[in-house]
């Protein structure tokens, strides 16, 4: 009689089953930043610069020299915007990371309040949550006879990061889940505790699985910045403003905006590409 094969793959790769059922949800960041997507952009920036300087009233008054004039200070503006974007992602990545463990919790009204909860801030206009923390947060605390300040730039990150937290807790609770169930059972035998388990054993093979859709959605986010100039916060979109209320020249829209768009996308394409060799790395393992 033969003795049947038993391993203890504890730390061995992910299979191949649930390699492609992970694979298969998780989303791509290379299809949303493009290399012809970047040519485009820039294409329509030298076009709509040549049509406004046709336009232009005064043949003398360069609209190249105007974006160069005002690009430092649209430079600050979208500094903001990674800064936003940066402190919008480190919490909702923390936040994420929680929620992702209420969703695997083995009581079932833990993993049914943070289900409601997942599905809320990831089906929720994100326009809408910025409005909705904006309201419901006061403007300034007041601590005995201190009065901290609440500015709307904090309360724009704590919006944004609600459904990076949501959407971040779906991919923990799909990388852990993805994980044969033999390394859990494994890991058992080796009287290691469920704690034990997920932080030394299932999370450091989760991180390599987790990292590509992370860094897609901090592209998309920082793509979604912009929506703080809606909620009053000085980004880079509500420098713009500023600037062609300051020229006074329409013909100047279409160029400055066709500038700023160009820098997101500067900023965002090698993280798709990273995103990209990394997907590629793990699909070829």
């Amino acid at each position: 009689m033969n003795k049947p094969d038993v391993r203890f793959d504890v730390m061995l790769p992910l299979r191949l089953g649930a390699q492609q059922r992970w694979t298969s949800d998780r989303s791509s960041g290379g299809s949303l930043f493009t290399l012809r997507t970047g040519t485009w952009l820039l294409a329509m920036l030298v076009t709509s610069v040549a049509v406004a300087q046709v336009q232009a009233r005064d043949p003398n008054a360069s609209v190249l020299d105007l974006l160069i004039k005002w690009t430092p200070l649209l430079a600050q503006g979208f500094g903001f915007n990674l800064l936003i974007s940066a402190l919008a992602m480190l919490l909702g990545t923390v936040a994420g990371l929680l929620l992702g463990f209420a969703r695997i919790s083995l009581l079932a009204p833990v993993r049914g309040s943070s289900w409601i909860v997942v599905q809320f801030f990831r089906n929720s206009p994100w326009l809408v949550l910025l409005f909705f923390v904006m309201f419901l947060l006061p403007f300034e605390f007041r601590i005995g006879a201190l009065t901290v300040p609440f500015p709307d730039w904090i309360k724009a990150t704590l919006g944004l990061a609600l459904p990076i937290m949501a959407n971040f807790a779906e991919i923990v609770r799909g990388a852990v889940q993805s994980i044969p169930t033999a390394q859990w059972d494994a890991a058992r035998s080796l009287a290691f505790s469920r704690r034990q388990t997920l932080w030394q054993i299932i999370l450091p093979q989760c991180v390599k699985r987790m990292l590509p859709p992370w860094m897609n959605w901090y592209a998309i986010l920082t793509m979604a910045t912009t929506l703080a100039s809606i909620v009053g916060v000085s980004e880079v979109m509500t420098v713009v403003g500023r600037v062609t209320a300051a020229e006074g020249r329409t013909d100047l829209l279409i160029p400055i905006y066709s500038y700023v768009l160009l820098w997101f996308f500067i900023y965002c394409y090698p993280i798709a590409l990273w995103t990209q060799r990394l997907e590629s790395r793990f699909a070829e393992r």
